[in-house]
Parts: C-alpha cells; structure tokens; sequence
C-alpha cells in the first residue's frame, strides 16, 4: 500500500473502555464522542488490513473538538498492543506510549480539529503486521504549559500507512 493511503478508521461507537480511567460515551448535537478528561483513555481493537506492506509505520490522524475551551493546549497520547496467537488478553502488553505533543485547541469550542501521532515500523508498533488483531489506546495527558480547560471531545480517527 502507498504512503499516506489508509489502513482503518475507528469511531467512539467502537471504544472498549478499560476498568478504571475511562472516557465517558457522550454526544454533541447527535455526534458521538468520547468526553476525554486528563488522564482518561478509550481503547479501539482494530485489524491491519491485508493491503498494509509490512515495511512502514503509521500515522494516527485524531479528530477532536473542546467542551468548552477556547485556548490553551492538549496532548494525546497513543499506545499499540498486538494481539497475535500468544497474545494472553488477562493483562495489557501495551508498546511505549507516543504522543502528539502539545497541540494548542481551536479557538472555538466544539470545532473539529486534527492532530497526529506518528508510530515506526517495529517496537514503536508491538511489531503489528498486515491480518493480525491489535488495540489502539488513547489517552488525554497533561502538558508542559497550561491545560485546556473541559474534556476533549473525542471523534475517533484514522490511521495511515507512513
């Protein structure tokens, strides 16, 4: 598959919430979102599809608004678990969290926006191939200067051959 050509999309309808720290399942004028504070996460189990090439990472295109902020900034942060045949699903194997730096909101609250996390090819992506199970873990993290205010309203994604 070429560069930038997409491999999954994922929506909120599709979160599997973890016990404890998760998203809550809202909507905004009937569009579904997960309400996202700091430090809570959704979870996604996806596929790679057959067309991945197996020689590339990813890109992760997130697509967000704000509850209520105006200004100030956010940071997602994203994590891969691959669920192959030794996959033991009575714990996470999550790969070490990338993130997407700290990304300053759109001036106007409940406006669409998009930021990235890129992962490599390899550890970065718990070495996930074309027709295997993996989970995509989201999570809103504090950032360096000052948070935005109110929960990021989290519209899911797609994800992208890098």
């Amino acid at each position: 598959m070429a560069s930038g050509a997409t491999l999954c999309d994922f929506k909120p309808q599709m979160n599997q919430p973890p016990a404890t720290n998760f998203g809550t399942v809202d909507t905004e004028n009937a569009h579904p979102i997960i309400d996202l504070a700091i430090d809570e996460i959704a979870i996604f189990t996806l596929e790679m599809p057959e067309a991945y090439s197996d020689a590339t990472g990813i890109t992760i295109h997130h697509r967000y608004g704000m509850s209520s902020a105006v200004a100030n900034d956010i940071k997602l942060e994203t994590s891969l678990e691959l669920m192959d045949d030794a996959f033991d699903y009575s714990g996470d194997d999550f790969a070490a969290a990338r993130d997407t730096g700290d990304i300053t909101v759109p001036g106007t609250n409940t406006t669409l926006d998009y930021i990235t996390s890129v992962h490599t090819k390899g550890a970065q992506m718990k070495s996930i191939v074309k027709n295997k199970m993996f989970r995509l873990k989201v999570t809103r993290v504090a950032v360096a200067g000052t948070d935005a205010a109110g929960d990021l309203e989290y519209h899911g994604g797609v994800i992208k051959e890098t």
